[in-house]
């Protein structure tokens, strides 16, 4: 073998091992570890529950994802605080979600929100329009971008 070929295949030897070395960043997620993308740093006000359920609240849900993965909110009677994680395929995973518990003459339908929101597993967005899906790809309601 010449020195340069052995060179070569020692040096592609090193590249690789740098390659599997490193931190790729997960999809949605920056190379600082941050969340990126359409869902993130955006206001969301909820649209339906389900494919065609409107909700009269005291207030309207909504709910932001910041870039450290944090969800603020508020469920229509309480705020809620929770951890958002961003995956491959537009894969949504809240986490550790919490909220208020005031006094609201709606809370079965505040707790409908916050269960969408535990329940979500994938997203997909449509313009100015969020939509949430379960595992088993059925829709668990729609948010629609504040403006």
């Amino acid at each position: 073998m010449t020195r340069a070929v052995v060179s070569l295949t020692a040096l592609a030897a090193l590249v690789l091992l740098a390659g599997c070395s490193s931190h790729a960043p997960a999809p949605g997620e920056s190379v600082e570890g941050e969340l990126s993308g359409p869902v993130v740093e955006q206001r969301w006000n909820l649209l339906l529950v389900g494919t065609s359920e409107r909700l009269s609240m005291p207030e309207t849900p909504w709910f932001e994802i910041d870039r450290d993965g944090r969800l603020v909110g508020s469920d229509g009677c309480n705020e809620m605080h929770g951890q958002v994680r961003l995956g491959d395929s537009q894969r949504i995973e809240v986490l550790e979600l919490a909220t208020t518990r005031r006094g609201c003459p709606r809370l079965d339908e505040a707790a409908r929100v916050t269960t969408m929101l535990e329940s979500a597993y994938r997203y997909l967005i449509d313009h100015d329009r969020l939509v949430f899906f379960g595992p088993d790809q059925r829709v668990l309601g729609g948010w629609r971008e504040a403006n």
